[in-house]
């Protein structure tokens, strides 16, 4: 899968958002390493602390569903009825995505359009991460 191909699947995972505390809609899809596409939306809560991020989203449906290698993300966001903006994972994102890929190998790709993106890995969002590999 192409990153265009997973910044549309993340536009329309979007769509489906929960937000109706912030209004700020984030859609996400992941590529895992078995060549399969899970997307997900953040959905609030009334209790702030319930509520789930898009990516944490995406990526608990890919381990449910037995696929726990990620090799790319991307992740779009913004306020409802606005243009996209760059919406970045937050640290509690980056570390579950850390948890299920490597840091050097995966890519983040944030989006505002189709053309208009960058590009990240992981370990360039999250330095010296650790993860499942870590030896103390």
């Amino acid at each position: 899968m192409d990153e265009l191909e997973l910044i549309e699947c993340a536009m329309k995972a979007r769509k489906m958002a929960y937000a109706p505390y912030s209004n700020y809609l984030v859609g996400a899809a992941l590529y895992t390493k078995d060549g399969k596409v899970f997307t997900g939306c953040n959905i609030e809560n009334a209790s702030y602390g319930a509520t789930c991020c898009a990516e944490r989203t995406a990526v608990f449906k890919a381990v449910s569903e037995g696929s726990s290698q990620i090799a790319a993300i991307a992740i779009v966001g913004g306020s409802r009825d606005q243009e996209l903006s760059y919406a970045f994972p937050c640290g509690v994102c980056r570390q579950v995505l850390r948890e299920f890929g490597d840091p050097k190998e995966m890519t983040v790709i944030v989006a505002k359009t189709m053309t208009d993106f960058k590009r990240y890995t992981l370990e360039e969002l999250l330095p010296d991460s650790f993860g499942p590999d870590f030896n103390a």
